[in-house]
C-alpha cells in the first residue's frame, strides 16, 4: 500500500509539475507580437501539398510508372516542403541576432532575462496543431514515396507468382487474335501464341508452339498426354532471367547434329522441346513450363489446363507449388 502512495503522489506531483503558470502581461519584458496568419496559412498548405504530390508518387508508381511524371510528383513534393520551412523559418520562428559576444563570466540574472527576451520576441504561432499535422502528412508521404519502389524487389504476395491466364478450354490465338488451328502448325516452324481473350501482356501470356514428329517425343512421365498429336507448347519466357524465348533451332543434317532447341537470345539458355524443355545448355536452372493441349471437334488448338510448373525466373519454393488459372 505505501509503495502504490507513493506511486500516486510522485504522479501527482510531475503533472503540476508540468503545468506551466501563466505570465502575467505586466511581467512581460517583450510586447507580444502580432501573430503572422498568412505566413502559418502558406507554410501549412505547401506541407499538404508536398504530402498529396508524395502521395501522387506511389499512386502513379503502381498505375504506369511513368519516370518523368514520378520525377516531377517527388521533385515538387521536396519543394513545397523545403518551401514550407523557409516560410516557418523566416516568418514565423523567432530569429535572435547577437550584436556582442557574450561575456565569459555568467550572470544568472543576466542569462534568466535574455532567455526570457527570446522567448516572448517574434510572432506567436497560432495554428500550432495544423503545423505539426502537416508536418507529419508531409514527412509520412515522403517516407512513403521513398520506399514504394521497394515492391520493385518482389511481389509481397508470391502467390501471384503462380497465377496464369491459361485454363481449360482457352483457344490459342496469334499476336493478331487469330485462332491457331492445328493443321496450320508445321514442323521446323515456330508459332507465338497467347489465350484468347486474355492480357497479352501478363508474364504468363505467351507461348511458343511447336510442331515434332511423335516417334521423337521423349516426355517425362509426369508430361505424358501434354502433346497434341506431336504439337508442344511451353512459356515463351526464360526461367533464367524473364527473357523471351525467340530462336527455335532446327537441325539441317539430323544424323548429326542435336536434335530441335528452343533457345533465348540473352544467355543462351537452351530447352529440348522434346523432352518436356529440359535444360540442355546455358544458366537457366529448371525447365520451361509446359502448357497441355488439345485439338477440339473444328481443329483449333486449344489448353487442356494450365503450365506444369511456375513461370519466369526461378525464386524460393518455387518447385514447391504448382501454377493456378
Amino acid at each position: 500500500m505505501s509503495r502504490t502512495r507513493d506511486y500516486l503522489i510522485a504522479a501527482l506531483v510531475l503533472l503540476a509539475g508540468r503545468r506551466r503558470p501563466h505570465r502575467r502581461e505586466s511581467s512581460r519584458i517583450v510586447p507580444p507580437g502580432t501573430p503572422n496568419r498568412r505566413a502559418e496559412n502558406g507554410a501549412i498548405a505547401l506541407l499538404f501539398l508536398g504530402a498529396l504530390c508524395a502521395c501522387g508518387f506511389v499512386v502513379v508508381y503502381a498505375l504506369t510508372a511513368n519516370t518523368q511524371l514520378l520525377g516531377l510528383l517527388l521533385g515538387l513534393a521536396m519543394i513545397c516542403i523545403a518551401a514550407s520551412l523557409v516560410i516557418v523559418g523566416r516568418r514565423v520562428i523567432v530569429t535572435e541576432m547577437l550584436a556582442e559576444p557574450y561575456p565569459p563570466a555568467e550572470h544568472p540574472a543576466e542569462q534568466a532575462y535574455l532567455e526570457k527576451l527570446v522567448e516572448e520576441s517574434g510572432q506567436p504561432l497560432t495554428r500550432r496543431r495544423f503545423f505539426k499535422l502537416g508536418l507529419g502528412a508531409a514527412g509520412g508521404a515522403l517516407g512513403l514515396a521513398a520506399i514504394a519502389p521497394a515492391l520493385s524487389f518482389g511481389p509481397l504476395r508470391t502467390k501471384d507468382l503462380y497465377a496464369t491466364p491459361w485454363r481449360r478450354g482457352a483457344r490459342l490465338v496469334d499476336e493478331h487474335d487469330r485462332p491457331l488451328r492445328a493443321a496450320d502448325i508445321g514442323e521446323k516452324e515456330f508459332y507465338t501464341a497467347f489465350p484468347e481473350g486474355a492480357d497479352k501482356e501478363l508474364l504468363a501470356s505467351p507461348v511458343v508452339v511447336v510442331r515434332l514428329p511423335v516417334s521423337v517425343l521423349r516426355l517425362p512421365a509426369s508430361l505424358a498426354g501434354y502433346d497434341a498429336n506431336g504439337i508442344v507448347a511451353y512459356s515463351k519466357i526464360c526461367t533464367h532471367a524473364a527473357c523471351a524465348i525467340s530462336l527455335y533451332r532446327v537441325p539441317l543434317f539430323a544424323a548429326d547434329e542435336p536434335g530441335p532447341a528452343l533457345v533465348c537470345p540473352c544467355h543462351y539458355s537452351t530447352f529440348d522441346p522434346a523432352a518436356g524443355g529440359r535444360v540442355t545448355f546455358g544458366p537457366a536452372g529448371r525447365p520451361l513450363p509446359m502448357l497441355p493441349l488439345e485439338i477440339d471437334g473444328a481443329g483449333f488448338l486449344r489448353a487442356a489446363g494450365t503450365f506444369d510448373g511456375a513461370v519466369g525466373p526461378s525464386w524460393s519454393g518455387v518447385r514447391s507449388r504448382r501454377p493456378t488459372s
